[in-house]
């Protein structure tokens, strides 16, 4: 099986849903920004603050490349992996199937609650700006669009069914 890749907003459930999906179709999961931190030996957060945000965007697309050589995987993305082509071309190239875990912006807002664990979330209006400026380029990145607002039981039984 080629692997299957979740892409989505943070607090869509990309990791939830991947963590369910995996133990039903009986494969390895994978969390890029797991996996970028433990290369780095530091959090993501320190990354973007030491070094940037465009260090953290190589360092992230060589993840993807890696990602996409695998095969029997479900891989979370970080919310922002998916809006770079780059990615996409590398985990499409890899035969990567793409799921967009498309939930609205309120289940978001619901999921992520306290602000302290999501920095981004301490200005709404700017979270919903960045919300509608990502949509687009996930449902693009996507072969298939599974909703969201489901819940990780749910959305994860959708995606095995549309694999099997």
């Amino acid at each position: 099986m080629n692997s299957i890749v979740l892409c989505g907003f943070m607090g869509a459930g990309k990791t939830v849903v991947g963590k369910e999906l995996s133990k039903i179709m009986g494969c390895r999961f994978l969390d890029t920004d797991e996996m970028i931190e433990s290369e780095q030996g530091i959090a993501i957060k320190a990354i973007f603050l030491t070094r940037g945000e465009n260090y953290f965007r190589d360092l992230e697309h060589e993840v993807c490349k890696k990602v996409a050589a695998m095969k029997n995987c479900v891989v979370s993305t970080g919310g922002g992996a998916l809006t770079y082509e780059r990615n996409v071309e590398a985990l499409r190239n890899g035969g990567a199937k793409i799921v967009f875990l498309d939930a609205s912006f309120d289940v978001i807002c619901e999921r992520v609650g306290n602000a302290n664990t999501r920095p981004l979330f301490k200005d709404r209006e700017q979270a919903l700006k960045l919300y509608n400026e990502r949509h687009e380029k996930y449902s693009l990145a996507a072969d298939y669009t599974v909703d969201g607002d489901l819940s990780a039981r749910m959305a994860a039984l959708t995606i095995a069914d549309i694999f099997k």
